[in-house]
C-alpha cells in the first residue's frame, strides 16, 4: 500500500498557507518534497514537519529556531543542540507568559473602560 501524498495545492489547503509560504519553506530547506517532473508531492514526513513548523511559528519561534527543533525531531540533533533547545524553550515560555500577563492587563483595562462608558450611557 502506498503512503498518502499531497500535491502542492493540497498541501497549501491542508495547512492553510499561501503558495509563497510553502515555496519559501522549501527554499530554506525546512521542507523537501518529492519531485516528479515539475510536480511536488508531500508525504507523511513533510506533513509532520509542516505541523511542527506551524506549531513553532505559533509559539513565536524564528524559522532558524524551528530549523534547530526539526533537526532534533529528526534525531540528528546533538546533545548540545538538545540542551540549547531546552534553554530556548524555557526562554520562550517566559516570553509567552509575559505576553499573556500584558494581554490580561489590557483586557482588564478595556473591560473596565467599556463598563464605565456603558454605565455613563445608562445615566444619560
Amino acid at each position: 500500500m502506498s503512503e498518502k501524498r499531497l500535491t502542492f495545492k493540497e498541501m497549501c489547503a491542508k495547512f492553510d498557507v499561501t503558495p509563497r509560504t510553502l515555496r519559501y519553506y522549501e527554499y530554506i530547506e525546512l521542507l523537501q518534497p518529492q519531485r516528479e517532473g515539475r510536480s511536488r508531492f508531500y508525504g507523511p514526513r513533510e506533513m509532520a514537519r509542516m505541523t511542527l513548523i506551524l506549531r513553532g511559528r505559533k509559539w513565536g519561534y524564528s524559522l532558524e529556531g524551528i530549523r534547530q527543533w526539526l533537526l532534533i525531531y529528526d534525531k540528528q540533533g546533538s546533545k548540545a543542540q538538545m540542551e540549547a533547545w531546552v534553554a530556548s524553550a524555557s526562554r520562550q515560555l517566559e516570553e509567552l507568559a509575559e505576553q499573556r500577563r500584558q494581554l490580561d492587563e489590557a483586557i482588564l483595562e478595556l473591560t473596565r473602560s467599556r463598563d464605565e462608558t456603558s454605565e455613563a450611557l445608562k445615566a444619560m
